[in-house]
């Protein structure tokens, strides 16, 4: 799957293309100065994760179809503490992965062990465990992440980056 990132002034648009041939396109408010998907699309692609949010666009769910099964789901936010549906605890254990890249992104960087402090307390209050070695990819999760973010930050309004999905994570809608 092609996934292309446009940079917008208050939201970015993800245009993607499947390898079925079949095209979606979204838009996201900001919530910082990088695209949240971006960092979903580094932690799920560099940990397998077929059933995460791009695994599951990829195999045909539109982004509010994810959305919906994360909440019907149980996915476990500080209003809604619970155990998990078996379905999205991918998609919670990347979101807890993710705001961890995220805030060390907006506040100069983490290493390895700060990133997994910071991970650890989320997974647990979220009910799920740790993504299988997750240890062992940190390193590569942060490579692919430092040179989207530093391309991103030097695009200007308008411009846009492609991605490639593998595809052979993807969980069929």
């Amino acid at each position: 799957m092609q996934v292309t990132i446009t940079k917008g002034a208050s939201a970015d648009t993800i245009a993607l293309e499947r390898a079925d041939g079949s095209r979606a396109t979204f838009g996201f408010p900001k919530k910082g100065p990088y695209p949240h998907d971006a960092y979903h699309f580094f932690v799920e692609s560099e940990l397998g994760m077929a059933a995460g949010f791009w695994g599951l666009v990829a195999g045909g769910m539109a982004p509010g179809e994810v959305q919906a099964m994360a909440l019907a789901g149980g996915h476990a936010s500080a209003k809604r503490a619970e155990r998990p549906d078996p379905a999205i605890v991918e998609l919670i254990q990347a979101e807890r992965l993710v705001e961890c890249f995220e805030a060390a992104s907006w506040g100069g960087g983490a290493d390895d062990a700060s990133i997994l402090a910071m991970a650890e307390p989320g997974w647990a209050a979220s009910h799920v465990s740790p993504p299988e070695g997750v240890t062992g990819k940190l390193a590569a999760i942060r490579a692919g992440l430092e040179l989207f973010l530093a391309e991103w930050s030097a695009l200007p309004e308008g411009g846009a980056l492609t991605l490639e999905w593998p595809d052979n994570l993807e969980t069929r809608a």
